[in-house]
């Protein structure tokens, strides 16, 4: 549901005073416990940020694209470690029950996901498994109301702190690829599922990624997404769009933050006498960032009105995917040159802004995945 201007710029208005009075100011105690402090998760739940598009009739606010996207910019400017939080529950995890499953599935786990109550894991990637997904490995073999569910995922985003896991597992073990893959729907407490030791990251410390284990691990057959085999991998190509646009809209919000720190410093850093900033050399990297960011502003809004205009935007929405997540990656290291030497030194707020954004040019979708994608639909002639 698109909302009126006025909604929306309420909204939009109360995110950002979260992100400003709240979430900033955290950020340096996050990035030190590596946790996000309950009583943050716990007012990001009360305003309903955990449910942003999943509609109304299951709890949630069910935004339209566009709408979503302006509250992810706005959201986005925090650390994306925030983002990371609400993330599965407002994409891949809600999604696939969405565009897939039945209505009894919807009624049943949507409304924790909305609420925040459950937190939502995608568990597709593997040991073995990452750009390739269709070469799933993780094996689930029907006997009489349950499959079992054998195999390893790998760098699961929210694992130690799920409660719903949606899992592509192999169905079929004679077709090698997608056509053999199923998705379901796996619960926190079912016997034979553990979750692995937390990894260490480069960056976004407070955002936790494990391995998911399966060991003899029975699942209800009413648990296959939308109850049938075969097209688990489908149901997820299906949900990329939604959250490659979530995505690029998130690293637009933080390469304007990034932009509005490297102009602050470039104007109170003295030089020769004089302000970095009325240096021309410094006056580029600010010009190359901002054209970066509105670039980025424009490409998301317009792909998301297409996408609630009912038009096919999979090629679109990979290209914002390549180009946000790219360009945020320039803006923080023109950031940290702006900032010189201190931009190298962890108490800088640019030092771990370089940090955290590089994992965006690697999930859902790497950007050599993404140039394949685009470049395989234009010589295709899916694109004009």
């Amino acid at each position: 549901m698109a909302l009126d201007l006025e909604t929306r710029t309420a909204l939009v208005d109360t995110v950002l005073r979260l992100v400003n009075e709240t979430l900033i100011p955290a950020e340096d105690r996050v990035a030190r416990e590596d946790a996000i402090p309950r009583e943050i998760a716990d007012i990001m739940r009360e305003m309903g940020l955990f449910g942003l598009s999943i509609p109304e009739e299951y709890g949630g606010m069910g935004l339209s694209m566009e709408d979503e996207c302006h509250v992810m910019m706005a959201l986005g400017r925090a650390s994306p470690v925030f983002r990371s939080l609400i993330g599965t529950n407002v994409g891949i995890g809600s999604q696939a029950i969405l565009i897939d499953g039945t209505e009894e599935q919807k009624q049943r786990f949507l409304p924790g996901l909305a609420s925040g109550e459950i937190v939502g894991s995608f568990a597709l990637t593997e040991p073995g498994v990452g750009s390739d997904a269709a070469s799933v490995r993780t094996t689930a073999r029907r006997e009489g109301d349950v499959y079992i569910l054998n195999g390893t995922k790998r760098y699961i985003t929210n694992a130690p702190t799920a409660g719903l896991f949606t899992v592509m597992a192999r169905t079929d073990p004679t077709n090698p690829r997608a056509g053999g893959v199923s998705a379901f729907l796996v619960e926190r407490n079912t016997p034979g599922l553990s979750i692995g030791k937390p990894e260490r990251k480069m960056g976004q410390q407070g955002a936790h990624v494990a391995d998911v284990i399966f060991e003899d691990c029975p699942v209800p057959a009413e648990n296959i997404i939308g109850l049938q085999e075969g097209v688990g991998y489908r149901t997820a190509m299906k949900v990329l769009d939604r959250g490659r646009l979530a995505i690029s809209a998130s690293c637009t919000g933080f390469a304007e933050r990034i932009l509005d720190e490297s102009a602050a410093y470039a104007n109170e850093r003295i030089q020769f006498g004089k302000p970095i900033g009325e240096f021309q050399l410094v006056q580029a990297m600010i010009a190359d960032s901002y054209t970066d960011a509105y670039t980025a502003r424009c490409m998301v809004l317009d792909t998301a009105r297409a996408r609630d205009a009912g038009e096919d935007i999979s090629t679109r929405a990979a290209a914002c995917k390549l180009f946000c997540s790219e360009m945020v990656g320039r803006v923080a290291d023109r950031n940290v040159q702006i900032h010189g030497g201190a931009g190298y030194i962890a108490d800088y707020a640019a030092e771990r802004h370089y940090r955290d954004v590089r994992i965006y040019r690697l999930y859902e979708g790497t950007s050599e995945i993404q140039r394949v994608k685009i470049g395989r639909d234009v010589l295709g002639g899916a694109v004009r």
